[in-house]
C-alpha cells in the first residue's frame, strides 16, 4: 500500500482483460476508505463506451495521465482480495514470461461468474429445521400418512440437509417438504461451510521398496521447494505414491493441487481419491457448469476444501494454504495452452511452487525431454519405478512387418489371428488408431478430384454414419456427395482408415463380440465416456477401438492384447517434436496391456520395421530413446539446449501478413545480438486455416534472458504498427507445435 498524503489524488492502477499490454489508471471512488483496499480485488470501471470488470494491481499517489483525463472507478466489488500477494506475483510473472497482457492473464485465473462481476460468496447448502409448530405436531395425527410420519421422526433428530439423505430427494418427499414449508412446520436455513474437516485415511496398498523410497524422498522435502520427477513404467504404482505423499500433506492441514492433462482422466482419479480420503474434494475442468467451477474455486480460496483435481485451467486457482502440486502425465502436450494465453501448466506449476516454497511432483512413464534435461542439470530429482506393482509384468512388444501382407481394414491376417485367440480366452483386445472418422480422404476414381476444405489447406474427412464431409481443423461441414462435383461420376472412393471404418469391419469380422469405439465423435454426450469405461471394466465389451483418449491413465485389467494399427503415420514430420510424441504414445498405449495378473502383448503394425525409433523402443526402452533424442537435439541446437519463441500472424490477405512480418524481421535483426537467431518468415505448415492465411517467424537463442529481451523489443514494435483490424498475431514462448 502506498503512503498517501491526504491532499494527493488516490490512483487505482488496474488490469483490464483486453488485448493491450498495459495497466490503466483510475481515480478512487468518492467517499471510499482506500486504506482498506488492496491489490487482488475486482472493480467495475468505465472503459470507452462500456463498463469492464478490472483487477486492482496497485494503489498509487501519482500518475502520468492528466488528472482531467482520469475517470473514477464505478464501484469496488470485493471487500477482501480474492487473490493473495503470491497469486498476483505468479500472474505478473506469467504475463511477463509469456508476453501476454496482464489483464487477460489475471482474468484467466477467475471462473466465469467472477469475471462477470458476480458476488464471490460460497453459497451454503440448504438445510431444514422443524419450527415450534412442527415440533408440536402429534405423530398420531399423521397415522394415515406413513411417509410423513417417518419424515417427522427423521426431522425431530435435528437439522437436516436433504442432499445428504437419498430418501429426501425423491419427487414425493420434495412435495411433502413444500407442504410443510407452506404450513410453517419447517424453516430453511443456510448451512455454513465447514472448515477443513479432520483428516482420515483408508488403508493404502503395501508399497514395494522403490515406491517407499519415492514417498520418503518427497515427504522429507515438504517444508521446502523441490521438483521431483517420478518416472515409472505404466502400472508401476505412481498413483499410490501420489496418494501416500498427499496423505502426509493433509496430515499437516495443508491443501493439494493435482493436475491431469485431460478431462477424461479425472473421473477414475477422483474415485480413487474419494475411496482413500475422507475429506472434501473439489474438481475443476471445462466440462463442468459455471456454478460448479465457481464453488470449487471459492472452496479452495477460502480453505474449505483440501484437495483439488483439475485440468490445465485449474492451475491458477487461489489456495489458502497450498502444500503440494502434483502433475500426472507431465509429458502430455495438453498441459500447454495452444490459444490465447499460451502458458505451460507444468512450467508455471514449478514457478508457483518455487514462489510458495513447496514441492512439485511430476509423474510419467515417458517423461518429456525437457524434464529429463532438467534431471541431467540437477534441477529436478529423479525418482524411478522400474517395475510394475504387484504381480503384473511388462507386456511383450512385437514389431509386425505388414509389407506384402493381406490387409482387411488396416488389420493384417496375423493380427486378426491374435485377436481371435485372445477373444477365445475370454480376454479383451484394445486397438489404437489415432484418426477418427470413416476415412481421411474422398477421391474421384474418374477424374482425381479430392474433397478439400474451402477454408483450410486440408482434406475433408469422411464421416459415413452422419453422411458428412467434415474438416477437423475449422469444423466446416457439407453433405457427403453421391456424384463427383467435377465430373459427375459416381466413382467416389474413401481412401485411408479412420476409427469409424475399422469399427464397421470389426463388427462384420466378429459379429458375436461387442465392439466399443472411443473417440471424440462417440463421447460427445455428457456421461458417455463414463458409461463406456464402466462397460469395459465390467467385462461387457470384448474389443475396444479408440484414439489417443485411450493412450494414458486408464486401467483395463482384462486387456491382454493391444494392437497399434498404424505406427508409420507418426514417423515422418517436419516438427522436431514428432518422434518424441510418437515414442511416448507407443509406450503409453502399450501400457494398457497386461496390467493385472494376466500377461500382455503389444503388436505394432509397420512397413518400417528397421526404423531406428522403433528398434530402440523395442530393444532398449523409452529411456534409451530419450537419451539418443537429447543427444540429437544438442547436436542440432534445438530445445531444450536452445530457447525458442514463435510469432504467428494471420490475416485474410497473404500480402498483408508478409508486409507486417518484413517489418518485424527488420526490427528484430537490428536488435538481435550474438546467439540470437531470427528464422523466417515462412508460411505455417498449414498455410490457410479457417479462411485466414498464416505465416510465422521463429526466434531462437542460447540464453533465455536474451530471447526475452528480443521478445520485449518485438512486442513493443508490434504495438506501434497499425496492420489493420483483420490482422491477428500471437507470441508463443516455448512452442510445442509449429502449426
Amino acid at each position: 500500500m502506498a503512503n498517501l498524503h491526504n491532499c494527493d489524488p488516490v490512483i487505482f492502477r488496474v488490469a483490464i482483460p483486453v488485448p493491450v499490454d498495459r495497466l490503466f489508471d483510475y481515480l478512487a471512488p468518492m467517499n471510499q476508505d482506500v486504506c482498506a483496499v488492496f491489490p487482488g480485488i475486482r472493480l467495475e470501471v468505465p472503459f470507452g463506451k462500456s463498463k469492464k470488470i478490472a483487477f486492482l494491481v496497485e494503489v498509487a499517489s501519482h500518475t502520468e495521465v492528466g488528472p482531467e483525463k482520469l475517470k473514477p472507478v464505478l464501484c469496488i466489488l470485493d471487500t477482501q482480495p480474492l487473490l493473495s500477494v503470491k497469486d498476483m506475483e505468479l500472474l505478473c510473472w506469467a504475463s511477463r514470461y509469456y508476453h501476454h497482457p496482464l489483464g487477460e492473464v489475471i482474468s484467466s485465473a477467475f471462473p466465469v461468474a467472477l469475471r462477470q462481476g458476480k458476488a464471490a460468496h460460497l453459497k451454503s447448502p440448504q438445510c431444514y429445521r422443524l419450527t415450534p409448530l412442527g415440533l408440536a405436531i402429534d405423530e398420531k395425527g399423521l397415522k394415515r400418512a406413513s411417509r410423513q410420519q417417518a419424515m417427522l421422526g427423521f426431522f425431530k433428530a435435528g437439522t437436516i440437509r436433504p442432499k445428504d439423505h437419498p430418501q429426501l430427494v425423491s419427487a414425493s418427499a420434495k412435495a411433502v417438504l413444500r407442504q410443510w414449508l407452506a404450513k410453517q412446520w419447517l424453516i430453511v436455513e443456510d448451512d455454513a461451510p465447514a472448515e477443513l474437516i479432520p483428516y482420515t485415511q483408508a488403508p493404502g496398498f503395501v508399497c514395494n521398496d522403490r515406491q517407499q523410497a519415492a514417498i520418503r524422498a518427497v515427504v522429507g522435502q515438504l517444508h521446502r521447494f523441490a521438483v521431483f520427477l517420478l518416472e515409472g513404467v505404466t502400472g508401476s504404482g505412481k498413483t499410490e505414491v501420489y496418494l501416500q505423499v498427499i496423505s502426509a500433506v493433509l496430515a499437516q492441514n495443508r491443501q493439494v493441487l493435482v493436475l491431469v492433462p485431460e478431462i477424461t482422466l479425472t473421473p477414475q482419479l477422483e474415485q480413487r481419491f474419494r475411496e482413500r480420503f475422507a475429506v472434501n474434494i473439489a474438481v475443476s475442468h471445462s466440462g463442468l457448469t459455471d456454478g460448479q467451477r465457481l464453488r470449487a474455486w471459492l472452496s479452495m480460496q477460502q480453505g474449505h476444501c483440501p484437495i483439488m483435481l483439475g485440468t490445465r485451467s485449474a492451475l491458477f486457482t487461489p489456495f489458502k494454504n497450498l502444500g503440494l502440486i502434483v502433475l500426472d502425465e507431465e509429458h502430455d502436450p495438453s498441459f500447454k495452452q495452444q490459444e490465447g494465453f499460451r502458458f505451460s501448466a507444468r512450467d508455471v506449476a514449478v514457478m508457483r511452487a518455487k514462489m510458495l516454497g513447496i514441492p512439485v511432483l511430476l509423474g510419467s512413464a515417458t517423461p518429456s525431454l525437457e524434464s529429463l534435461f532438467n534431471v541431467e542439470k540437477k534441477r529436478y530429482h529423479l525418482l524411478h519405478l522400474p517395475e510394475r506393482a504387484g504381480n503384473a509384468t511388462e507386456p511383450e512388444l512385437q514389431l509386425l512387418d505388414i509389407r506384402n501382407k493381406k490387409m482387411t481394414a488396416g488389420l493384417s491376417e496375423p493380427v486378426l489371428a491374435q485377436i481371435r485367440k485372445t477373444l477365445a480366452k475370454q480376454e479383451q483386445v484394445l486397438l489404437f488408431l489415432n484418426r477418427r472418422g470413416f476415412a481421411p480422404t474422398l477421391i474421384c476414381h474418374g477424374c482425381g478430384w479430392v474433397a478439400r476444405c474451402v477454408r483450410c489447406d486440408a482434406n475433408l474427412v469422411v464421416h459415413a454414419k452422419a453422411s458428412l464431409l467434415r474438416c477437423h481443423h475449422c469444423g466446416y461441414e457439407q453433405v457427403l456427395p453421391k456424384l463427383c462435383p467435377a465430373c459427375k461420376s459416381p466413382q467416389l472412393t474413401a481412401l485411408g482408415l479412420g476409427t469409424e471404418r475399422v469399427e464397421n469391419i470389426l463388427a462384420e469380422l466378429f459379429p458375436e463380440h461387442t465392439v466399443i469405439r472411443l473417440d471424440r465423435d462417440t463421447t460427445q454426450r455428457k456421461g458417455a465416456l463414463d458409461r463406456y469405461l464402466a462397460q469395459i471394466n465390467q467385462g461387457r465389451t470384448d474389443i475396444v477401438l479408440g484414439t489417443q483418449m485411450l493412450a494414458k491413465g486408464h486401467h483395463f485389467p482384462n486387456v491382454t492384447l493391444v494392437v497399434i494399427i498404424d505406427v508409420d503415420s507418426g514417423l515422418f514430420s517436419i516438427d522436431f517434436h514428432a518422434q518424441e510424441r510418437l515414442a511416448q504414445q507407443i509406450v503409453q498405449v502399450a501400457g494398457r496391456a497386461g496390467r493385472a495378473e494376466k500377461p500382455g502383448k503389444v503388436v505394432l503394425q509397420t512397413r518400417r520395421p528397421e526404423h531406428p525409433l522403433l528398434m530402440t523402443l523395442i530393444n532398449a526402452g523409452y529411456r534409451h530413446f530419450a537419451q539418443m533424442a537429447l543427444a540429437e537435439r544438442k547436436q542440432a541446437g534445438l530445445p531444450p539446449y536452445r530457447y525458442q519463441a514463435l510469432l504467428r500472424v494471420e490475416a485474410g490477405q497473404p500480402q498483408v501478413v508478409e508486409n507486417l512480418l518484413r517489418q518485424v524481421v527488420d526490427m528484430a535483426k537490428a536488435y538481435a545480438g550474438t546467439g540470437l537467431q531470427v528464422l523466417g518468415p515462412v508460411p505455417a505448415p498449414m498455410a490457410k486455416r479457417a479462411g485466414l492465411f498464416r505465416y510465422q517467424l521463429l526466434f531462437q537463442s542460447r540464453r533465455r534472458t536474451g530471447l526475452h529481451a528480443l521478445l520485449d523489443h518485438v512486442a513493443e514494435g508490434l504495438a506501434g504498427i497499425k496492420p489493420g483490424k483483420t490482422v491477428r498475431w500471437s507470441l508463443d514462448v516455448d512452442p510445442l507445435d509449429l502449426y
